[in-house]
């Protein structure tokens, strides 16, 4: 059996603002735990000011 995580722009770990070396972090850290990425894409969503494009990466591990 497998499970899932979704990671996205609006995790914890990013503290409010996305950085490419938090990002490398956790997933250097999820990877560690047996994580694996599986899917990594783009979503447009509405904040405040308009429309802005967020990253969401879905990673798989055996369960």
């Amino acid at each position: 059996m497998k499970e899932y995580k979704v990671l996205t722009q609006r995790d914890k770990f990013w503290g409010g603002q996305f950085d490419p070396a938090k990002l490398e972090a956790a997933m250097n850290s999820f990877a560690a735990e047996g994580w694996t990425v599986i899917s990594v894409a783009t979503a447009s969503v509405i904040a405040l000011g308009g429309e802005r494009d967020e990253i969401i990466i879905i990673l798989e591990r055996e369960k």
